[in-house]
């Protein structure tokens, strides 16, 4: 049995996010389809999110401009097959930037229907 509860909390631990959106619902759509979000609505009708094994969470809004440029800060999202997801990003509205298959740890840079850049990475434990 495991008695692991999620999230977990900690000093210094990232928890939420809150991420340019063109349309929330679009925005939504994607990351539950491309890397298993789970998207729920609060009472006061916004939607959030949770990553896909529960430790963070977060929104989208349409005030806050994509975070589309080249040389800012890079946040990355864990997935277990990257060609698998970039097949995925594509179907769903996203656009691979860029892919390196070569390393032990697998990257790829692609950005989401919103023009918002984040890498993807698969360590060598990934399939």
């Amino acid at each position: 049995m495991n008695d692991n509860k999620h999230p977990t909390y900690g000093n210094g631990k990232i928890c939420y996010i809150e991420m340019p959106s063109l349309d929330v619902n679009v925005s939504a759509d994607f990351y539950e389809a491309v890397f298993g979000w789970e998207i729920r609505r609060r009472d006061d009708g916004s939607v959030a999110f949770n990553d896909g094994v529960g430790e963070v969470s977060g929104t989208w809004l349409t005030h806050l401009k994509p975070a589309t440029e080249k040389g800012s800060m890079l946040i990355s999202i864990m997935v277990e097959n990257i060609p698998a997801t970039i097949d995925l990003i594509t179907r769903y509205g996203g656009n691979i930037i860029s892919v390196d298959m070569q390393s032990k740890e697998k990257t790829a840079k692609f950005s989401d229907p919103a023009g918002n850049v984040f890498g993807l990475y698969q360590s060598s434990m990934g399939k």
